[in-house]
């Protein structure tokens, strides 16, 4: 697989997970984050898209928009116990972004959950423009 065609890779960290996330757009770089943290809770591939949710973010800068963001997806996963599969964002500017994710209640049959991630931190966090387009690593709490 070359660089241009993945959506992530897992990071190393000493006491908490990490993962790189690429896009060639920075709504993309936002979704394939989104992908990756789900990646590491559970076989996202059993996540069937059944249920849609609208999500709207706020921050300051692109990084913590990029913390916000899946902070409030690590929120719907706890107080509502959902899990997702697909994550769209409809529209980012510098400070705010809506998003469309899809998903389903967590089913205990069906989704082992590999890993309690508590939350997206700002260990080292930075927004890259590259040539390919964006790349970003992101340190989680668990």
């Amino acid at each position: 697989m070359n660089k241009n065609s993945r959506k992530f890779v897992v990071v190393e960290h000493t006491a908490d997970i990490g993962l790189t996330a690429y896009g060639k757009t920075l709504n993309e770089l936002f979704e394939n984050s989104a992908y990756g943290m789900f990646s590491q809770i559970t076989d996202i591939e059993k996540v069937k898209p059944k249920d849609k949710v609208e999500v709207q973010v706020e921050g300051y800068d692109k990084e913590s928009l990029l913390v916000n963001w899946l902070n409030e997806l690590i929120y719907f996963l706890t107080t509502k116990k959902m899990l997702f599969s697909q994550f769209k964002i409809k529209k980012i500017r510098d400070n705010s972004l809506s998003a469309e994710i899809r998903g389903q209640k967590i089913d205990c049959k069906k989704h082992l959950c590999h890993l309690e991630i508590k939350a997206a931190t700002y260990h080292n966090l930075k927004i890259s423009k590259t040539k390919e387009g964006y790349q970003t690593t992101i340190i989680f709490d668990v």
